[in-house]
């Protein structure tokens, strides 16, 4: 654990206030202007094939190993966690395969979460997540408890830095670079983190949403 600790890098208070401005700055004007998306999800949602809530909650672990519930627009069908497990096969391989499914052989997917996922306009709530301050716009995609154990005794330097929406995994293939590999993305983060490094991978990462890559 001391020899973890000591590989953690502390990032200046200059860069952590700069990157605070821009992330509540950020996180305000693309709430509001993405407000006619919210409602149009919630209208198909609601009065779709599928009703059930808008956003999808799920509990994963943020800065300093601490947890906390990341926002989705719903993608699945409402008792998603349920089938996973009522089915042992499928479930191992969810957990072989990253904790990912490919979309033609998930069935906790809806018709609507396809195209949300392909466009990754599932992931707009995050800006809510950035503003509580939970999460920032880059960082390491935060993971559920299962996959802080994959990092082992890297996991203290992992988590010592907030999760991002964006991060130089998405930016890089996003599902299609698993793990170990994500591990070694991730923490390449954490040791290049800087405020024009995140500003590369804002730019970065939008080029892959723009281009679908690796997103399922």
């Amino acid at each position: 654990m001391e020899n973890s600790q000591k590989m953690v890098k502390h990032p200046s208070r200059g860069y952590l206030f700069a990157k605070r401005v821009t992330d509540i700055v950020l996180s305000v004007i693309a709430l509001i202007l993405l407000s006619p998306v919210f409602l149009m999800i919630w209208l198909l949602d609601s009065f779709g094939d599928n009703k059930g809530p808008v956003f999808f909650k799920q509990t994963r672990i943020g800065m300093n190993h601490k947890p906390f519930k990341i926002y989705k627009f719903r993608s699945m069908i409402v008792n998603a966690d349920e089938i996973l497990h009522q089915d042992p096969e499928l479930y191992q391989k969810y957990v072989a395969n990253n904790y990912k499914l490919e979309p033609e052989e998930d069935p906790r997917i809806t018709r609507l979460g396809r195209i949300l996922r392909k466009t990754s306009l599932d992931e707009i709530p995050q800006f809510i997540n950035i503003l509580k301050g939970e999460m920032s716009l880059i960082g390491p995609r935060p993971v559920v408890k299962e996959e802080v154990e994959i990092y082992g005794d890297r996991a203290d330097k992992f988590l010592s830095v907030k999760p991002g929406a964006m991060g130089l995994w998405q930016a890089s293939g996003r599902s299609n670079i698993g793990y170990p590999e994500r591990c070694d993305l991730e923490l390449s983060y954490v040791d290049h983190a800087s405020y024009w490094y995140d500003c590369r991978i804002l730019f970065k990462n939008l080029i892959s949403i723009f281009k679908s890559t690796g997103a399922y």
